[in-house]
C-alpha cells in the first residue's frame, strides 16, 4: 500500500472520531509527530501521559475498562473469522 493510501485511510478514520475525543487524538498525533521528527525515544515525552486517568471517578474508569475489553473481544473475534474463512 502506498503512503498516500495510508494517509487517506488515516483521514477517513479521523472522520469517524467523536468530536469530544478530538483533543485526545490531537495530543497523541502531535506527540507521535514530534518524536518522529526528533528521532528520539525519550521516555519523558511519553511520560506526560502517565497518570492521566488517575482523577477519573471509579464508575467512569470501570466503564472505560469494560469498553476496552468489549472492543478487544470484538476486534479479535473479527480477526479470527477472517483468518479462518476459506474465501
Amino acid at each position: 500500500m502506498k503512503n498516500s493510501e495510508f494517509k487517506n485511510k488515516v483521514l477517513q478514520e479521523i472522520e469517524h472520531i467523536p468530536e469530544n475525543r478530538l483533543v485526545e487524538l490531537y495530543d497523541v498525533i502531535h506527540t507521535f509527530r514530534l518524536q518522529a521528527e526528533l528521532g528520539s525515544s525519550e521516555p519523558g515525552s511519553i511520560m506526560k501521559f502517565a497518570g492521566c486517568w488517575s482523577d477519573l471517578p471509579n464508575e467512569i474508569y470501570t466503564e472505560f475498562l469494560d469498553d476496552i475489553s468489549l472492543r478487544r473481544q470484538q476486534a479479535f473475534s473479527r480477526r479470527r473469522n477472517r483468518e479462518t474463512s476459506s474465501s
